[in-house]
């Protein structure tokens, strides 16, 4: 029996990448990655013979092919509802602020792009940043408070939400984010998981650079 494929990009930069490929190790699913350059002159053309979409990540499990972060985050969930909290009331604000990250926070990821190799800690950040910035604090804070008591993560357990920001947590940390205790807090155990761990170091040692990031 085959297992599934989860087609990725360069681990040092590919911040959707990271969220199902965290989500499936944190699940213990056993499957395959295989990591497509990107950027490079050839690309889009191999992307486009997995994803539709000619983006990655893409999840290829037989005759099932899912090619977007959060819905490969779904597709999993299904068949193990623990990623999501039990209670309807902490499940509906989980999936909100999933979707909120997935469709969200472009002055973020613009101006704070992922780059794990890079110390970027002191660099000027835009206003318009700033202002995701303290949503996503305002966000932790409310789960932590609000549903997080049994446990070290938003919604106590590990689950979708946690791997959607995951690569923030990462950007916070290159950037050198300053933020309030229960927020570095969160950051901290996210970035010391082993899975976090195992992305980081792989990253670092990619022999793929893209100079527009390489910034600092």
């Amino acid at each position: 029996m085959t297992r599934p494929l989860l087609l990725i990009g360069n681990k040092n930069y590919s911040s959707w990448s990271l969220r199902p490929w965290l989500l499936m190790k944190q699940a213990g699913i056993d499957f395959d990655e295989r990591v497509i350059p990107l950027y490079n002159d050839a690309s889009r053309q191999e992307i486009l013979r997995h994803s539709p979409s000619g983006k990655l990540p893409c999840l290829i499990d037989g005759d099932l092919k899912v090619w977007d972060s959060l819905a490969i985050c779904e597709t999993v969930a299904e068949s193990l509802p623990q990623l999501w909290p039990s209670d309807a009331v902490a499940r509906a604000h989980a999936r909100a602020l999933s979707a909120e990250m997935h469709s969200g926070f472009t002055a973020l990821r613009t101006r704070l792009p992922m780059n794990i190799r890079a110390d970027l800690a002191g660099k000027c950040i835009e206003i318009d940043a700033e202002r995701d910035i303290a949503r996503i604090v305002e966000a932790w804070t409310e789960c932590r408070s609000r549903y997080g008591a049994q446990g070290l993560f938003l919604f106590g357990t590990f689950g979708v939400a946690d791997a959607m920001f995951a690569p923030v947590c990462f950007r916070f940390h290159i950037y050198g984010v300053p933020l309030p205790d229960a927020a570095a807090r969160y950051r901290d155990t996210m970035l010391a998981l082993p899975a976090m761990q195992q992305w980081a170091a792989d990253a670092r040692v990619e022999p793929w650079s893209l100079p527009q990031f390489e910034v600092g």
